[in-house]
């Protein structure tokens, strides 16, 4: 559950991921703005330099529980030019930060009705794909909207990553549409897994708070959900298994089957490997 304390959400996150840990984890992903609220008028108040106080935070608890942190997203501040990011962190077992991924797309939509929400107003979107190498295998890592772009999950797929994840946070409008949909779209495409991590819903919201979905989902790579849970705060776990990509690739070979000859090979592009 993520409010308003900072000081709060740092700590309910080392629980967590310690508690993660305990129960047998290596990867721990925690969820989008697992610092602060959601929301682009709360962006300019938590955002931070990295480092800073959250992300030291983030070292310090990978380190203590000695396993790969993928840690959500935090409001980011760029001290050269003072630009805002929704930013993914990285950090290796001994507490290294090994990767840095700003979400690509930004969340603009005006649903008539129903919802409008423009982060575009707050935040600069990033500018490459992000790719992390561990001794489980390579890890793609983007950020909610970043979802709805196949491209990125392509390009992760295609250099070699066993997993996509994405920290995120959608509501309660776009969550029972699109959410368990896109996942198992990304899984199914490119034959990986897919794991989405989102914070638990506000149980007596305010006016004004963004209620997010929650329902942190992994889907294996044939597209079936291997582990899901709901709107309220919990912790889901499944083992990645290499030979289950493996099988899924032999019996549906889409990966030889492409056609470069019709179409662009997308993952020729700028990623970020540690």
């Amino acid at each position: 559950m993520v409010g308003a304390n900072k000081a709060e959400n740092l700590l309910r996150a080392r629980t967590k991921v310690l508690e993660a840990k305990d129960k047998g984890a290596n990867v721990v992903v925690l969820p989008e703005c697992f610092n602060s609220p959601y929301g682009v008028k709360f962006f300019p108040d938590y955002a931070e330099v990295i480092p800073g106080e959250s992300t030291n935070a983030l070292s310090a608890i990978a380190k203590d529980a000695r396993v790969w942190l993928i840690g959500g997203s935090i409001p980011e501040r760029d001290p050269s030019n003072s630009r805002l990011y929704n930013t993914c962190t990285v950090y290796n077992p001994t507490g290294t930060l090994v990767a840095t991924h700003r979400k690509v797309h930004l969340f603009d939509i005006d649903v008539p009705g129903k919802i409008r929400f423009k982060e575009s107003e707050v935040l600069t979107g990033g500018d490459k794909c992000t790719i992390v190498d561990t001794e489980y295998g390579k890890i793609g890592v983007a950020i909610c909207y970043d979802i709805r772009f196949p491209e990125l999950a392509m390009v992760a797929a295609r250099r070699g990553a066993v997993a996509m994840i994405y920290p995120g946070a959608f509501n309660t409008v776009t969550g029972p549409l699109h959410w368990e949909l896109l996942q198992r779209a990304r899984a199914v495409d490119n034959q990986i897994y897919v794991a989405c991590c989102s914070p638990a819903r506000v149980q007596e919201p305010k006016e004004g708070d963004y209620l997010a979905w929650g329902h942190s989902t992994v889907v294996n790579p044939s597209g079936a959900v291997v582990a899901t849970t709901d709107e309220a705060e919990a912790t889901v776990y499944h083992d990645i298994d290499p030979a289950e990509i493996a099988h899924w690739r032999s019996s549906i070979p889409v990966v030889s089957q492409r056609r470069f000859d019709v179409y662009d090979d997308v993952s020729k592009v700028l990623v970020y490997e540690n």
